[in-house]
């Protein structure tokens, strides 16, 4: 796929984005949860083999494909791997699948409710070698856990800045400002969040568009004007620590919005699993999560 494909198919293909993007601090426990036990790897060299193996396997399954899951965010070291004896953003194109590639070097401490991202000294070098690789985008990640209009504007801004750096690379950058959906105000954080991106999006300088990646809103369908902005190629949903019957319910409720899940996609994969099962479990998870990206209840339009 070009980038005129790659391109079009985010903004209007039918399916949702499979977040393959755990990174040191998540590797352990995505591992357990995949049925590896902490004992299982010595140093981090094997921690890392063992989780990239896991997602070999997924990209692989005959259930992943770009008919149901259009885009696909790899960890930095899952990028710079192989799979199937290719690169794997090259194995993700033969499958019809997009990759994206997550950029954020984790969060700075709390501060006025809001985790900011750490710097990333390195990241032009980063953005330029996975735009050699054909990686259509990028995804970078802080968390909003209060309701304070001063740390979600500053969260918005710095995406933002982010963003342009991304763009100006050649790739599309998807901003994901998260709520914590155990916060107290999250109601209160989803409009501040809604009007700081609302303002800001629409001063962004030039023409380009980006991404965002938001927690699915406490209100259904107030991300609406996200949906429809006109800097905006795509809103897509985390699942922010529901499970995936819960995450798929709650996205059917939003219009134009579509799953981008780690754990929810993940969630009953285990090594043990022979090749069938896996691939049975992984294409039921992948259907459930098309359903709630395609088919919109209560809403006027689909996706």
């Amino acid at each position: 796929m070009n980038t005129s494909e790659m391109t079009a198919k985010i903004a209007a293909g039918k399916g949702f984005i499979a977040a393959l993007d755990q990174s040191g601090g998540s590797t352990p426990k995505a591992l357990k949860g995949y049925g590896i036990e902490e004992g299982a790897w010595s140093n981090d060299e094997e921690m890392f083999g063992l989780i990239h193996q896991m997602r070999a396997r997924i990209i692989t399954s005959p259930a992943f494909t770009g008919d149901k899951v259009i885009g696909a965010i790899l960890f930095e070291r899952t990028m710079d791997g192989q799979v199937d004896g290719k690169p794997t953003p090259q194995a993700l194109h033969d499958r019809g699948v997009v990759p994206f590639i997550k950029i954020d070097k984790g969060l700075e401490d709390e501060a006025n409710g809001v985790q900011m991202m750490k710097p990333m000294p390195e990241l032009d070098p980063l953005l330029a070698r996975a735009k050699g690789l054909g990686v259509f985008g990028t995804k970078e990640r802080s968390v909003i856990n209060s309701a304070n209009r001063e740390g979600i504007a500053a969260i918005v801004k710095q995406q933002i800045e982010v963003g342009q750096q991304v763009l100006a690379a050649g790739l599309v950058p998807m901003l994901e400002p998260e709520i914590n959906i155990k916060s107290a105000t999250r109601a209160e954080c989803d409009q501040i969040l809604l009007e700081e991106l609302t303002s800001q999006l629409s001063a962004m300088p030039g023409d380009a568009k980006v991404m965002l990646k938001l927690s699915l809103p406490v209100q259904p369908g107030l991300f609406d004007p996200l949906v429809d902005h006109p800097r905006v190629l795509r809103v897509v949903a985390l699942s922010g620590g529901y499970k995936r019957p819960e995450a798929c319910v709650e996205l059917s409720k939003n219009r134009g919005i579509i799953a981008s899940f780690s754990r929810a996609l993940l969630e009953d994969l285990r090594a043990q699993m022979s090749d069938a099962e896996f691939d049975a479990s992984l294409a039921s998870a992948i259907d459930d999560i098309y359903k709630g990206s395609t088919q919109k209840v209560g809403v006027a339009a689909t996706v």
